[in-house]
């Protein structure tokens, strides 16, 4: 059957390939987008698909997005799942509270938790995907309300081996944010001429002549506004010509034919039209007096709309669109107020129709909106709190309410992600108070904005005035922007921000009298802090004593100290601090708080040793950066994978991740960043063997004087350069570059860049006098802090002893290096210290005992394997990993033959946990 013969002319192609996806069940999952512009045809397509996967078997879930709903937390998801909301309860306990929340059928006041949200969704779609193959079908995505889009975006990308399909239909030229990358994307185009032509044909009354001409021209190719303009040439011959003359872009065309329709109508069917168009969704039109099936069947037997027994809808979102903006405002308002009677049950949706009914100031509807802003929050619909509180500040009659409100909206809008309207909307706040205290809050939300938005260096000068600004009145806020400054500085790396932000800070000092909001210890862990981001090198022995006796005593902030910890090579510490921190941040409704921690731990655990932890915790950081859209938190975890990747000898997706992170930063912006991929690639290049590459990317991590391009992370590669440079040929210019570079530092560094530099310099010296260098460095006890670097320098050192024809030294340190880079699964150097140990005589080097188990395991197998080993079941496995419990069990199954296994109760007895959880 083509196309043409269901009556989809010039769709033969795309049915061909998308009927591929529900003629028969599927075996794994498959997401696939639909973009193309207003009428193009994708509404018709997903009816026949979800016409050809009933015939099949297949289950279908359904959504249509709706503008009426798109600041409407949840609405979409709800209308997804309202055919198998009964399934909640078998839910796992947290994840099922999460969607009741979500969907507003609990009386509980903690808001949903974006992640355990998502997962929910996924467990759900999982399940019902388990007893049949599903179809999911979402038209109209880009109408769909935010919340839902994160939680299903969330959802979907972690399906794998549930037989499942999704349809995901959108107008423009992409996707919105979270279908916009990573599946299969098919444009919808309009059609060709010949194709417009048959379809014309196949209308009631086809135009002809120079009419047909102009529609043709007109419509270019699209099948809605073809079959539309059709009836309009057909009940007005002369409007043809008159458009001729005066030719419309497409949606403003369609716009005024369906005005015209509406027009047409007789007055009632115009006001039940309306009252339809002005509704919330079809259940709320049908319970409007004088909306029914009678009053609507003018304009059903015109096509502007569809009535069933859910109640009427538009046959297109334009329809309604043109019907509602046909009417003049008054008419409008008044609709809204009918329909805010009916709801009088749901006062969130009555506030926005009465407020969008108002034009003067009430200061009664303001205070109803922002009684719906604290819904909507409790409900995770940030921005939809958001746009509920901008609306009831311009609502507000004084302008203190006003201000305020606007300061609220842009706090939520922030946590929205959404920058430009952040920055909107505190200025509106400076616009219209001249209180210092709502002052100094706006432009400090503008400093947020302007760092979510990666533009550092505005942000950096707002945050400080702001520090200069609020000093001492309001102290809270001071050293709260002292610290994100110094959160700029860092990432900037740039030695004017550095500066600037101690100027600052020597300038900060405690209050006399704290306000009752001022948290105890906040300005030492700020202090500590900000040293540690500015100079974590040339103050590292007072930073750490300070860090010492904090860490002591009661910490305030244990995600920030734990970073600062991390950053002044505290890497233990760093650990546990940072691990506690989290145990917290994981809370419901905190976990887009904990990004910036799992960043920390990420590199606190490569650092330490602990590769499968940093795994987990960079993977953890990817979702909370796709729920919260956090794009240094997700190119942190891209690099902090790419850097296992390299480490471990698994290149394939090292490029893809190096790209991912790029596209997030700007490398002029966020110079730690760049400095990260920059090892990263240095390190995939030498352990293949390239260190011709290896060297020109790391030799780009400092200037021609020696200089680092980022003040800490430069120096953490500094002897991965020297190691690159020797096997290059370019032994005498890295020499040169590595004293200028170790000289401003050395001194007051800790034993971590100690090591280092022993080792970048035993490399590059002669080799009469390496011997001393590499003993400087083996001689550092705290080296034993990051196992990797010191089994670099003892199997850079065995190599050096072989050379010497030292054999029976050499053996000792070689099987040493071995032993930790076969623990750390380090298969590159695994090799080199394998064949050093062959050329000492060494004919088949001992497998220690350490060994790791789970080494032919994948990333993710592993986890899982570690969790099911301590006793997890695959829901509570999934609920961690944020996969479906199917995709646990898949893995598992593969993972068993791997490690000669026959079930779960034996991977107890395979190896202890890892460190941490």
């Amino acid at each position: 059957m083509t196309a043409a013969d269901i009556g989809l002319i010039g769709r033969d192609r795309e049915l061909a390939g998308l009927s591929q996806l529900v003629d028969e069940p599927p075996a794994a999952s498959r997401v696939q987008v639909l973009l193309g512009e207003p009428g193009v045809g994708k509404t018709a397509l997903l009816a026949e698909l979800t016409r050809r996967a009933r015939s099949t078997g297949l289950q279908v879930l359904s959504v249509t997005g709706r503008v009426s709903e798109r600041d409407l937390a949840f609405a979409g998801l709800h209308q997804l799942l309202r055919p198998v909301v009964d399934r909640l309860p078998a839910l796992p306990g947290r994840q099922a509270k999460a969607l009741l929340n979500a969907f507003a059928l609990t009386d509980d006041p903690v808001p949903p938790d974006a992640l355990l949200t998502g997962i929910a969704v996924l467990t759900l779609l999982s399940a019902v995907a388990d007893e049949s193959p599903l179809l999911v079908v979402v038209d109209d995505g880009q109408w769909l309300d935010r919340a839902s889009l994160d939680s299903l975006a969330f959802a979907v990308r972690r399906l794998d081996t549930e037989p499942l399909v999704l349809l995901f239909a959108a107008r423009g030229p992409s996707a919105p944010t979270g279908f916009d990358r990573d599946f299969d994307e098919l444009k919808v185009p309009p059609l060709d001429t010949p194709q417009a032509g048959r379809l014309l044909d196949k209308q009631p009354r086809p135009p002809h002549g120079r009419a047909r001409e102009h529609v043709l021209i007109q419509a270019d190719g699209n099948p809605l506004a073809l079959i539309e303009l059709s009836k309009v040439i057909a009940a007005d011959p002369g409007a043809g010509r008159r458009w001729t003359a005066e030719p419309l872009p497409l949606t403003e065309r369609l716009t005024h034919v369906m005005a015209d329709q509406f027009g047409v109508l007789a007055p009632s069917a115009r006001a039940a039209l309306l009252l339809a168009a002005v509704a919330d969704s079809p259940g709320v039109a049908a319970r409007i007096p004088g909306v029914g099936a009678t009053s609507l069947a003018p304009a059903e037997r015109a096509g502007l709309i569809r009535v069933d027994e859910s109640g009427p809808q538009f046959t297109h979102p334009l329809i309604r669109a043109a019907v509602y903006h046909a009417v003049p405002f008054a008419e409008r308002a008044a609709a809204h107020r009918v329909v805010a009677e009916v709801l009088r049950d749901r006062p969130d949706r009555r506030g926005w129709h009465l407020a969008t009914a108002a034009l003067e100031p009430d200061e009664r509807l303001a205070a109803l909106l922002e009684d719906t802003a604290m819904q909507a929050q409790r409900r995770g619909g940030a921005a939809a709190a958001a746009r509920a509180l901008e609306r009831a500040a311009e609502l507000s009659p004084a302008e203190a309410d006003q201000a305020r409100r606007l300061l609220a909206a842009a706090g939520l809008a922030l946590a929205a992600g959404q920058a430009d309207w952040v920055q909107d909307l505190a200025r509106q706040v400076l616009a219209v108070t001249a209180d210092p205290q709502l002052r100094l809050a706006a432009r400090a939300r503008i400093g947020w904005a302007l760092v979510w938005s990666n533009q550092h260096a505005a942000a950096l000068s707002t945050l400080l005035a702001v520090v200069e600004g609020a000093t001492p009145d309001l102290p809270v806020v001071a050293w709260d922007a002292i610290g994100l400054a110094a959160t700029v500085a860092y990432q900037s790396g740039a030695a004017a921000d550095r500066i600037a932000v101690v100027r600052t800070l020597d300038r900060l000092s405690e209050p006399v009298q704290p306000p009752a909001d001022w948290p105890v210890g906040l300005a030492d862990e700020q202090r500590v802090w900000v040293r540690a981001c500015v100079e974590p090198l040339t103050a590292h022995t007072k930073g750490v004593d300070a860090l010492h006796r904090i860490a002591a005593g009661r910490v305030t902030d244990l995600a920030k100290v734990g970073a600062s910890a991390w950053l002044l090579d505290e890497t233990q510490l760093a650990v546990d601090l940072l691990r506690d921190a989290l145990s917290r941040l994981r809370a419901p409704g905190l976990s887009g708080a904990s990004g910036a921690a799992l960043s920390a731990l990420e590199w606190a655990c490569i650092d330490s040793g602990r590769w499968d932890e940093a795994l987990a915790a960079a993977r953890e950081a990817a979702d909370a950066a796709a729920a919260y859209r956090m794009e240094i938190v997700a190119a942190t975890a891209d690099l902090c994978t790419a850097t296992i990747s390299a480490l471990r000898g698994e290149y394939e997706e090292i490029p893809k991740l190096l790209a991912s992170a790029g596209t997030s930063t700007d490398a002029r912006e966020y110079r730690s960043i760049a400095a990260r991929a920059r090892h990263a690639a240095g390190l995939s290049a030498f352990a293949q063997g390239n260190f011709g590459l290896a060297y020109a990317q790391l030799r780009q991590l400092f200037d021609q004087t020696g200089a680092p391009v980022h003040h800490h992370v430069s120096y953490l590669a500094i002897a991965d350069l020297g190691a690159a440079a020797v096997r290059a040929g370019r032994r005498s210019d890295a020499k040169t570059l590595v004293e200028r570079a170790l000289a401003p530092v050395e001194e007051t560094s800790g034993p971590r860049l100690h090591q280092l530099a022993a080792r970048a310099r035993a490399l590059l010296a002669e080799s009469s006098n390496a011997e001393a260098y590499f003993d400087r460095g083996l001689a550092e006890a705290d080296g034993e802090q990051w196992p990797f670097e010191r089994a670099q320098l003892r199997l850079d050192f065995g190599e050096w002893l072989r050379r010497q024809r030292r054999i029976n030294e050499a053996k000792p340190v070689l099987a040493s290096a071995l032993e930790t880079f076969r623990r750390l699964g380090a298969a590159p150097w695994s090799r080199r210290a394998e064949t050093e140990l062959r050329a000492c005589g060494v004919a088949e080097p001992v497998t220690t005992t350490s060994t790791d188990p789970l080494a032919e395991l994948t990333a993710q197998q592993r986890e899982i394997v570690i969790l099911a080993a301590r006793g997890l079941t695959n829901p509570e496995i999934g609920d961690r990993l944020f996969l479906s419990p199917r995709t646990v069990a898949s893995h598992l199954y593969r993972a068993f033959p791997k490690l000669g296994v026959a079930g779960r109760h034996q991977l107890r007895d395979l190896t202890d946990p890892p460190h941490g959880s």
